[in-house]
């Protein structure tokens, strides 16, 4: 099945935004998946992409919001708000959905109908596209493992794990879980932060954390989705982090789905949170590898240190060419004709000289 994606540049700094085009026929029958929309103005910047590739009345078959963080969500607003736009099912998780569930977490303070109010206050972008949505007729569902969105499966969060981070959500009232937690700050995190160190290394020798410190618990909320085009697989990943991408694999292969991708996001623009040896070992093989696929991180025009180096070195050691956005968004297509007057993206070369 012929099938192109574009990976847009998302502001100045990292957002992500994702426009996915399918279909049996080249010309004609082709569906439309927009994944994420960036910061509030990158709304108009898809708006403009879909009319100028696809058409000035799209059908979008599916918008799916892998989290809800600012720099995945804003732009969809405008998306939704197109009147000359079709938009069939809106795809989102929204933490008030499973209030019940989650109410003995939080301290006694809130009460049932207190702990949604508060979640919608805290989220006021994910209540607005709810309203756009029921006013517009377009239908809401869950982007929880197992659900199909188009040619693309969910392969995580589980409807558990995701009910298991809600009390740990940066944008949800307190949890109990916080009241011990610790942090290192003050003038001491300030300095930390200031002290780079390079080190080294080589094809076959990596440097990765295996134990890096957590990602955030929005972050590992994110929906991973593995799209199909015949014997071609692209693995989608917002900002996951090491606990998702282990739960999609196991959730894969008990459903006998091979997870080897062609094309993979690189989680999180390329942070060194998101991803360890293990993980990469198990989703793109052991290193060092001739050329297995494509890589890409969502970077956005400033920023200079995304992907981190020492992640795209992984994914290069494993035989995938790393893609970024920094410079404008990038097109995969394969049975699709290449679109004219496009020219070619540069990859990020393998660096001996990484942050320590």
């Amino acid at each position: 099945m012929p099938y192109e994606i574009d990976f847009l540049r998302a502001g100045d700094s990292n957002g992500d935004a994702i426009v996915v085009k399918w279909g049996e026929s080249k010309y004609a029958d082709f569906y439309l998946n927009v994944v994420d929309g960036g910061f509030t103005d990158t709304g108009d910047q898809i708006i403009a992409h879909i009319e100028q590739y696809h058409s000035n009345r799209a059908v979008i078959a599916n918008v799916v919001l892998t989290h809800a963080d600012n720099d995945h969500a804003t732009g969809l607003i405008k998306l939704l708000e197109h009147p000359y736009f079709t938009i069939q099912t809106l795809w989102m998780n929204r933490p008030w959905d499973y209030f019940d569930e989650v109410l003995d977490k939080f301290h006694g303070l809130y009460t049932r109908e207190g702990l949604i109010r508060k979640m919608r206050e805290m989220h006021p972008y994910l209540v607005e596209m709810e309203k756009i949505a029921e006013r517009r007729g377009i239908a809401i569902r869950a982007p929880l493992q197992g659900a199909q969105i188009g040619a693309f499966t969910v392969l995580a969060p589980s409807r558990a794990r995701y009910v298991a981070l809600i009390p740990d959500l940066e944008k949800t009232p307190p949890s109990y879980a916080s009241d011990s937690a610790s942090t290192l700050g003050g003038i001491f995190g300030s300095a930390l932060k200031n002290i780079v160190e390079k080190i080294k290394e080589r094809l076959d020798l990596e440097t990765l954390d295996n134990n890096p410190p957590a990602t955030s618990a929005s972050n590992e909320s994110s929906v991973i989705q593995m799209g199909t085009f015949g014997t071609e697989r692209v693995v989608l990943t917002g900002d996951v982090g090491p606990e998702g991408l282990d739960e999609a694999a196991r959730y894969a292969e008990s459903i006998y789905l091979q997870i080897q991708p062609n094309l993979i996001q690189i989680p999180h623009h390329g942070s060194r949170r998101n991803v360890t040896s293990a993980v990469l070992n198990r989703w793109l093989g052991s290193y060092p590898s001739s050329r297995r696929g494509d890589a890409i991180a969502s970077v956005g025009k400033d920023e200079s240190r995304s992907p981190r180096a020492k992640v795209a070195n992984a994914f290069v050691r494993r035989g995938f060419d790393v893609y970024k956005t920094n410079t404008g968004w990038v097109n995969f297509h394969s049975g699709y004709d290449r679109r004219s007057n496009m020219g070619y993206a540069t990859t990020v070369p393998f660096s001996p000289d990484v942050e320590d």
